[in-house]
């Protein structure tokens, strides 16, 4: 999107797209306050696509985490941005879309392989919204140097001007208040917190930043394995939709003592099982690689513990093994919608 602005100075060739950004490696629990260089920030996880918004002099540009140009994905966004950012800025944040009160991962996903000719269709149906959360450049300026507090600051200006669909994602100092976000957000698809420190620098491709992640757990019923089923190393899980047995996820790799305590309900499929012979190494049993499946009788019942990243009912992420739940029965759980 072409708007030029004599004058400006360009930004550093790193900044002009695509854009490098900062990680953040996985911890068990929500750091303490002073666990990062100059106080911990504390943000809400949220379950989209990492997006770097480029509006340098000349062009308007969205970037993914993986370096691929969005802009024609997320018209929507770069009218946006077009609209509210100036000039000389480099916003990192994530894409999100809300249907009803939770996050959609399916329909930001259905953005992604829609032709083109119809983009026009899924934006009128399905909004995106653009969260904010670090500012790489200001006015030209690369801001990577800068403290995190600095940055922030800089963001919350830009944003005091902003509306729908750019947002500005909430940051606080307090761990209650962090805690309370961690706990109360996760029903509208918040998958727990990023947590940085005020004074750090921003680091391309480094995971000086920490995130956590909300897990809570459910049943579901052992529907396969990967192994033998006196020997099981992973449990692949399902639940019914409609009156079929569908996989919904697959836990991490079981213990020993996990595995054990699994085979010991485990029973042979009948020939009806609905499943195939091999299940695919990628999320939901897809990708290009495959590994054989044990299908099991789908009557035991077991406890897992899962984040809050969704797809139509099924995890997006490994789930871990709790125990399994000799009280329950497969009637006992939910349909899927």
């Amino acid at each position: 999107m072409p708007l030029s602005v004599p004058g400006l100075p360009a930004l550093p060739p790193e900044l002009a797209g695509p854009v490098a950004v900062q990680l953040a490696k996985p911890v068990r629990e929500i750091p303490q306050p002073t666990a990062l260089s100059g106080g911990c920030r504390y943000e809400p996880k949220w379950d989209g696509y990492r997006l770097v918004i480029v509006r340098d002099r000349s062009s308007t540009r969205l970037w993914s985490k993986q370096g691929r140009d969005l802009t024609d994905r997320f018209p929507d966004l770069a009218a946006a941005a077009v609209a509210q950012l100036p000039p000389g800025s480099v916003v990192d944040g994530e894409v999100v879309i809300w249907h009803d009160d939770r996050l959609d991962f399916g329909l930001l996903q259905r953005r992604m392989v829609t032709a083109a000719g119809r983009i026009a269709a899924q934006v009128a149906a399905a909004p995106a919204s653009y969260v904010a959360f670090d500012l790489l450049a200001t006015g030209g300026e690369d801001l990577r140097r800068s403290t995190f507090a600095r940055r922030r600051a800089g963001l919350e200006g830009l944003a005091a001007r902003w509306a729908p669909p750019m947002q500005l994602s909430p940051v606080t100092a307090d761990p209650v208040e962090a805690r309370r976000w961690f706990d109360d957000f996760r029903p509208a698809g918040v998958e727990g917190l990023v947590v940085k420190g005020a004074a750090t620098r921003y680091a391309p491709g480094r995971r000086d930043w920490l995130k956590v992640k909300s897990w809570e757990t459910t049943e579901v019923l052992a529907g396969g394995v990967i192994g033998p089923i006196g020997r099981p190393g992973q449990l692949v899980a399902g639940q019914y939709r409609g009156g079929e047995l569908v996989v919904v996820g697959r836990t991490s790799p079981l213990t020993p003592e996990q595995s054990a305590e699994l085979a010991g309900v485990l029973r042979p499929a009948a020939d009806d099982h609905p499943w195939p012979e091999r299940i695919g190494t990628g999320r939901f049993g897809g990708g290009r690689l495959s590994v054989p499946l044990t299908r099991v009788e789908p009557t035991a019942v077991v406890e897992v513990s899962a984040d809050a990243a969704l797809q139509a009912g099924v995890f997006r992420h490994p789930l871990r093994f709790v125990r399994v739940r000799p009280d329950l029965h497969a009637d006992d759980l939910p349909v899927l919608p």
